[in-house]
């Protein structure tokens, strides 16, 4: 990997950082209002929280964390969003599950504890799958040899850089993904 390609990356780490932590506290916080003070059960306060979080986390990847990649209709890449969402959250629901029943652990710490080791977990799988299949490289994005690819009959994007990213970086795929087209449904 080149040197402005580990500072993209890095950039593009950073910034789904930032939309994780964001999205981090209000999924934690809605979690022990809903489990700890409104007395929701545990899964159910687990999945509201997600879900409020999720929109938070989608429209942050979405505007920044990923406005460098290439954008599908809202409507495609937030189904993709949500398709991998709702399987982290089985895997964050099912952990708290497990931790809440099977092990008979009442205490909101250790309930707490489960749902943060969960989100930790799922942030790695989420981030693999967003940089793949919901903001995948830009169709006109620079190849290894350094020669931009396209789809068949496909123009290079005229789409400007976003803020945070130079122009001559903001395009430059890192990614060997197929080539996706603009707009596609």
């Amino acid at each position: 990997m080149t040197a402005g390609r580990v500072r993209r990356r890095l950039k593009e780490l950073g910034a789904f950082g930032a939309v994780g932590g964001f999205a981090f506290v209000i999924d934690v916080g809605l979690f022990q209002l809903f489990y700890a003070h409104m007395d929701i059960g545990a899964v159910t306060a687990k999945t509201m929280a997600t879900l409020v979080s999720m929109v938070v986390a989608f429209l942050g990847h979405r505007n920044w964390a990923f406005a460098h990649r290439d954008r599908t209709t809202v409507r495609r890449s937030f189904s993709r969003f949500s398709l991998i969402n709702a399987g982290t959250l089985a895997i964050g629901a099912a952990i708290v599950w497990f931790v809440r029943y099977p092990l008979d652990q009442e205490s909101v710490l250790v309930i707490q504890i489960a749902n943060v080791g969960s989100i930790g977990l799922n942030s790695v799988l989420r981030y693999l799958a967003y940089r793949r299949w919901v903001f995948p490289a830009l169709a006109g994005a620079t190849t290894g040899a350094g020669a931009p690819h396209h789809a068949a009959g496909a123009a290079p994007s005229p789409t400007p850089a976003p803020a945070g990213f130079p122009p001559e970086q903001a395009h430059a795929g890192d990614d060997a993904l197929p080539p996706v087209t603009r707009g596609a449904v």
